[in-house]
């Protein structure tokens, strides 16, 4: 069921209260530190259809940096940094560059601090909520291109290592672009090991029928700030049921979605450390 963007703002404005009720030093870790406590979460994917050439091949996935909104280059260059540190072979970002794309003046530097992210087997992204509307759709797309970027809108790319091969697609943004997952992978041949980027993780209750192994998801934020015997305090539309970690659907999906790098709404996070993902694909025996 859809949420207005009306509703979700109303939500999300009541946490306040929440927030209020924060003594002076947890309201002082939720805006000054923890948004800047960067996690690497590590994951190890195991299939079948992952063959030797991609046997301990690293794939990095960051999303949600919001830059804009309490987030600025300084830290992105950092974030650039540590992303690089890890030595990905794949880097994929998963939606929402800039907060608010209407009325950011996007900098040059922005695509030339991006353009520093290494991996030998390429960089793609999709599109999140963010970044569609207005003329952002066009300016972000301009300043992916210029950092190395390949987008993926419904599309599918196949990543190479010598002979072998698998599948990456990328599915426009479910709640302001034109997703069409059917479409997209009748273009795949064969069956092969398919990781799915798309930036709402709540899709994946439909996707789940769909020939695909991994679904990879920001959006949530992990809830932002979360609270302990309530959970989550505000999570947006689309990734309500599926908020952070791992979730291993009944028709075989592996679904992860990240906390993501930055905020909006509100400045905090609270027990909801921000992330970047590393995952090391491994060989299975059939």
């Amino acid at each position: 069921m859809k949420i207005t963007r009306r509703k979700f703002i109303k939500q999300t404005l009541a946490s306040v209260a929440g927030i209020l009720g924060f003594s002076a030093f947890g309201y002082s870790y939720a805006r000054y530190f923890e948004p800047h406590m960067l996690t690497v979460q590590n994951y190890t994917i195991e299939n079948e259809k992952i063959s030797q050439n991609f046997h301990n091949l690293k794939i990095l996935q960051f999303s949600d940096t919001h830059i804009g909104f309490h987030y600025n280059l300084s830290q992105l260059e950092e974030l650039v940094e540590t992303i690089n540190e890890q030595k990905p072979g794949l880097i994929l970002f998963t939606g929402d560059l800039v907060d608010e794309p209407h009325t950011y003046d996007f900098p040059p530097q922005l695509p030339k601090i991006l353009q520093r992210l290494d991996a030998p087997l390429g960089k793609f992204w999709i599109y999140g909520n963010h970044d569609h509307g207005g003329y952002g759709t066009d300016k972000i797309r301009e300043v992916m291109e210029q950092a190395g970027f390949e987008l993926l809108q419904n599309q599918h790319t196949v990543i190479r290592n010598g002979t072998e091969s698998f599948t990456l697609v990328g599915i426009d943004d479910v709640m302001l672009g034109r997703p069409d997952i059917k479409k997209t992978l009748s273009r795949v041949g064969g069956n092969p090991f398919t990781i799915l980027m798309v930036h709402e993780p709540d899709v994946a209750s439909e996707y789940q029928h769909y020939p695909i192994d991994v679904q990879l998801s920001g959006h949530s934020h992990g809830g932002q700030i979360q609270l302990p015997f309530f959970g989550y305090l505000v999570t947006p539309p689309y990734a309500e049921r599926f908020v952070e970690g791992y979730y291993h659907l009944n028709q075989g999906l592996h679904l992860y979605v990240s906390r993501g790098i930055g905020t909006t709404r509100l400045p905090y996070r609270f027990l909801c450390k921000p992330e970047i993902s590393v995952f090391q694909l491994k060989m299975k025996e059939s």
